[in-house]
C-alpha cells in the first residue's frame, strides 16, 4: 500500500481517520502493518501491501473461508 493513501482512506465502520502502523516497508510502500480507527479503535491489516478494509464480519467470514 502506498503511503499517500492515508490521505483518501476512513474507516469503513464510522468514516474517521486511519492512524498507519508500519511493521514492513519497502521505499515508500508498507508491506505489512495494520490501520487503526482513532474513533472506534477497529484494526484493519495490510498484508503483501494490500488492505483489508472489509467491515469485521466479513472480514472475519472471509478468514474462515480461506482456512
Amino acid at each position: 500500500m502506498r503511503k499517500d493513501l492515508m490521505d483518501i482512506l476512513a474507516c469503513p465502520m464510522c468514516k474517521s481517520e486511519l492512524e498507519l502502523k508500519i511493521d514492513e516497508e519497502e521505499g515508500d510502500e508498507v508491506i505489512k502493518g495494520s490501520l487503526t480507527c482513532a474513533k472506534c479503535s477497529e484494526v484493519y491489516p495490510i498484508d503483501d501491501g494490500i488492505p483489508n478494509l472489509l467491515p469485521p464480519d466479513l472480514r472475519k467470514a472471509a478468514e474462515a473461508k480461506s482456512s
